[in-house]
């Protein structure tokens, strides 16, 4: 009889533990679709723990938060992406636009009016100076020849862009992390278009130009990007690799009511992937995408400097990894020559 009970106990044990749902932080059980994930990936599933809030306010921008989520190999994972925003040693761009702060500039030589020669970075102290135009949706911060030279002042929205003096020789190598930030901590996700767990987009664009205003690199498929953080993802089975590629093109970016079931893939960053002798050659290239994909065309800190981001003579293209959508992190590599 006792044998029985015990029995009864175990079985009714095993029951609840089938059929338990994933909290934050929970690990993946054995039954789980993660356990046939083929990957290099960590897998995580479900919200993370929000360990800051309000990284940066904005009266009209969303929660600029940071979280952490422990993965099913126990490794633990900042969210939206580990950054140097509150680094002090690395640099803030000066604004290209940013109404937050009420840097509302019409054109480039308006916010180029404002900018502080003492803020020029020096790589080489026989350089020639560099002024690079960026909008990235949403954050970014930017190395050249594994030096900082500028991040982001605004880490989610509104949307701003950034201009960056540099003082370098060529050839340089230009090296930058690139965040799509997140509402949804850990599952890629933003209320958005009716659904509190939509997904959101990336896209980045720059133009470097020399002392004598000549354009000597745009953003286009020559760079190299790789994604090191991908969600949500619904059902593991549509992603996929070869090599260092790493696809997910095949998933649903439809998002939906509730996030708590959503995976995400994290890749750790390569050692010293900002420097100049840093081998990106297994990198895919860059993808590009139109103005109206990363839907540009009614942001001011982008239309009011189509003149550089869209000249005629040589137009920068927005780049990102395979997955403007589901990509998160992104790091990106060109060498200036």
């Amino acid at each position: 009889m006792k044998n029985q009970l015990l029995l009864l106990i175990i079985a009714a044990f095993a029951f609840a533990c089938g059929n338990s749902t994933l909290k934050k932080g929970a690990s993946v059980g054995e039954n789980s679709p993660a356990t046939n994930y083929k990957g290099t990936a960590s897998i995580t599933q479900g919200i993370a723990t929000t360990t800051i809030e309000n990284l940066y306010a904005c009266d009209r921008g969303r929660k600029t938060d940071v979280g952490e989520i422990t993965s099913t190999d126990n490794k633990k994972w900042v969210v939206p992406a580990q950054t140097n925003y509150s680094n002090d040693e690395f640099p803030f761009a000066a604004d290209l636009f940013n109404s937050c702060e009420g840097k509302n500039y019409g054109s480039a030589e308006e916010a180029l009016s404002h900018y502080d020669n003492a803020d020029i970075v020096t790589i080489d102290d026989d350089g020639e100076v560099y002024t690079a135009y960026i909008f990235a949706d949403n954050y970014f911060e930017m190395y050249v020849n594994g030096i900082p030279v500028g991040k982001d002042k605004v880490p989610f929205t509104e949307f701003n862009s950034s201009v960056i003096k540099f003082k370098a020789k060529k050839p340089f190598t230009v090296a930058m992390k690139l965040v799509d930030w997140e509402e949804h901590l850990g599952v890629g996700s933003e209320a958005n278009r009716g659904k509190p767990f939509h997904s959101g987009d990336g896209g980045m664009v720059a133009v470097i130009k020399d002392a004598q205003n000549t354009i000597v690199a745009t953003t286009n498929e020559e760079w190299k990007a790789q994604t090191y953080y991908t969600a949500p993802i619904m059902d593991l089975s549509c992603v996929s690799e070869e090599g260092n590629f790493r696809y997910s093109n095949n998933c649903s970016t439809d998002g939906g009511q509730d996030g708590s079931a959503f995976y995400a893939l994290h890749w750790e960053l390569p050692e010293q992937w900002m420097d100049t002798n840093f081998d990106d050659s297994n990198w895919p290239n860059a993808s590009t995408y139109t103005n109206q994909i990363i839907g540009v065309d009614n942001k001011p800190s982008y239309t009011n400097f189509t003149s550089i981001f869209d000249a005629s003579t040589n137009d920068a293209q927005f780049i990102w990894s395979t997955n403007v959508v589901l990509d998160n992190e992104v790091l990106v590599r060109y060498t200036v020559k």
